[in-house]
């Protein structure tokens, strides 16, 4: 398999389990609180990532977890992962969960207008993609936009956050291996959030062990396993084609939250036919942005 291929193959992978976590994040962060949850999943996730690190490279793993350029790229990551996930969170305090999916990935259009500014140009087939996803992740949000309220401008932040920590991981995590890097944003993400609950919220024993699912989950594989994937795949695909791939995560969010609504998991779930076209549309976008196009020069 090419280096793309793989790589490519690890962001579709992390984001089939992002998207089953919209059930354990809906599940659990309403239960615990919303800073309290993202705090706890992400130590989960850095002890966990620590354990396998430990088991791989037993021989290499103080030299790995020392080294400053992994922590020199781990906190930029870390601060804009923390700025995306809480503002995102908050958003949700005000606007609807349609709306929300929509503006959020709107990182898969921000992320090639910021690219230009860093002088990346992308493939012209992936311009074209990221206007197909683009109508497609509309489609599949079922978001209406009568008005734009407080909610819907604190989740646009949170599409920039996520478009910058994109960027961010294109330019630094280069040779540094993918598990320590990022335990490190991992880390800086928990300890953000921890600070937060001293000021916002009452961590509840009992709660939070009432929902050790949805928090493992959340924890273990989402922060632990798929931003690690995440990661690997960045390190063979430039960013715009990376963003198209994750905006997968949102017909798999569709699909999980379905499957959950008819196992009773959660409040009752639909799939409308517009939506089963927007599943389609970013699905189509995904497959045009990983045709190969041929350099003129080597024309």
């Amino acid at each position: 398999m090419s280096k793309k291929f793989k790589g490519s193959l690890s962001i579709l992978l992390a984001t089939v389990i992002w998207g089953s976590t919209f059930v354990a994040q809906s599940v659990g962060g309403k239960a615990i609180g919303p800073f309290s949850f993202l705090s706890i999943r992400c130590f989960l996730a850095v002890f966990f990532l620590l354990a396998v690190l430990f088991l791989t490279k037993r021989k290499e793993f103080l030299k790995i977890i020392t080294d400053p350029r992994l922590w020199k790229a781990g906190i930029p990551c870390g601060i804009a992962l923390f700025a995306a996930t809480a503002l995102q969170q908050f958003g949700l305090l005000y606007t609807s969960p349609g709306k929300s999916g929509f503006i959020t990935t709107l990182y898969i259009i921000m992320v090639p207008i910021f690219g230009l500014f860093l002088k990346q140009k992308p493939p012209k087939t992936v311009g074209i993609s990221v206007v197909l996803a683009a109508v497609g992740l509309y489609l599949l949000s079922g978001a209406g936009f009568t008005a734009i309220n407080i909610g819907d401008v604190l989740t646009f932040g949170c599409a920039i956050a996520f478009a910058v920590q994109i960027l961010i991981m294109d330019r630094v995590a280069g040779e540094l291996n993918s598990m320590a890097l990022n335990i490190s944003q991992a880390l800086v993400c928990a300890v953000l959030s921890g600070i937060m609950v001293l000021f916002t919220e009452n961590l509840n024993g009992s709660d939070i062990l009432a929902n050790w699912f949805p928090l493992c989950w959340a924890g273990i594989m989402s922060m632990g396993i798929a931003y690690t994937l995440q990661i690997v795949g960045q390190k063979s695909i430039e960013p715009t084609t990376a963003s198209l791939l994750m905006s997968f995560e949102s017909v798999f969010a569709a699909l999980s939250g379905l499957a959950a609504g008819y196992l009773g998991w959660i409040d009752d779930a639909t799939f409308t036919t517009t939506e089963g076209i927007g599943c389609v549309l970013v699905f189509g976008a995904i497959m045009l942005s990983q045709i190969p196009v041929k350099n003129k020069a080597n024309k």
